[in-house]
């Protein structure tokens, strides 16, 4: 998004210069979003996608899944070693309770039965992470990979887009710093979506934009800050769709 800003600030900062210092003042921005990265914790091949882009999934949706016969092997393994594991406790226990065993047999046979059951537990985690859920409800932005395709662990498959991480993103000067704060309303206006409302929910302490000289009075008037606004209705803006925001400014503390 760098050349996107970078293609805001010409307009943004000509907006500026014309402003004046009372009533409601407009700047150009732009909607923005933090995406959800969602990827397997093991390596595997995919080999059910069960989403396309634009789907919306609620929380808990299954999103797809990988290739798991090593994992089913696992899991079968450490089942069959359990129920070794509870017929050698078994017979422990017996030969405890008519005094023909030793403690030690009865206290190795169950620690034996521990591991066994903590192993099952562990391979049938495994294999239930083979098939991967949305952590989040949104709507599928974009998918990586496909179907048979081989992905490591880590790597995101595809990336959801939650309503409330949707943002919109705009440049005000620094002479206009101290006549807004977080929590104010700003209208948003965009082609296609009409207009509605938004709150300020960041305003930055550092300037995005920095002249290569020593400062003067006039370069002071270029520097920009970002702010970031929450919309009301965010299903209805679409990332890097831009837009207006008309902003009612304090009276000067």
């Amino acid at each position: 998004m760098k050349l996107f800003r970078v293609l805001f600030l010409l307009p943004v900062l000509a907006a500026l210069a014309a402003c004046g210092q009372n009533g409601n003042q407009n700047f150009q921005g732009w909607i923005e979003a933090n995406l959800i990265f969602v990827g397997p914790d093991e390596n595997g091949r995919i080999e059910v996608l069960k989403v396309r882009e634009g789907d919306t999934v609620p929380k808990g949706s299954p999103l797809f899944s990988l290739e798991a016969d090593l994992q089913k092997a696992d899991e079968l393994s450490a089942r069959a070693a359990l129920e070794n594991a509870r017929a050698a406790f078994s017979r422990a226990e017996q030969l405890v309770k008519t005094n023909s065993g030793t403690q030690k047999s009865y206290d190795d046979t169950h620690a034996a039965l521990r591991e066994a059951e903590a192993k099952l537990n562990s391979a049938q985690t495994k294999l239930r992470r083979r098939t991967i859920v949305s952590p989040v409800s949104g709507v599928i932005q974009q998918i990586y990979f496909r179907e048979g395709e081989l992905v490591v662990a880590g790597r995101p498959i595809l990336a959801i887009l939650p309503p409330g991480n949707v943002k919109v993103r705009f440049y005000v000067s620094q002479a206009m710093l101290p006549r807004i704060t977080i929590g104010d309303t700003v209208a948003v206006h965009c082609d296609g979506c009409g207009a509605q409302n938004a709150k300020i929910s960041f305003i930055a302490k550092q300037a995005e934009y920095t002249p290569p000289v020593i400062y003067s009075e006039q370069e002071r008037s270029k520097l920009v800050f970002l702010v970031e606004a929450l919309p009301e209705k965010p299903a209805e803006m679409r990332v890097g769709q831009p837009v207006s925001v008309t902003v009612t400014l304090h009276e000067k503390k």
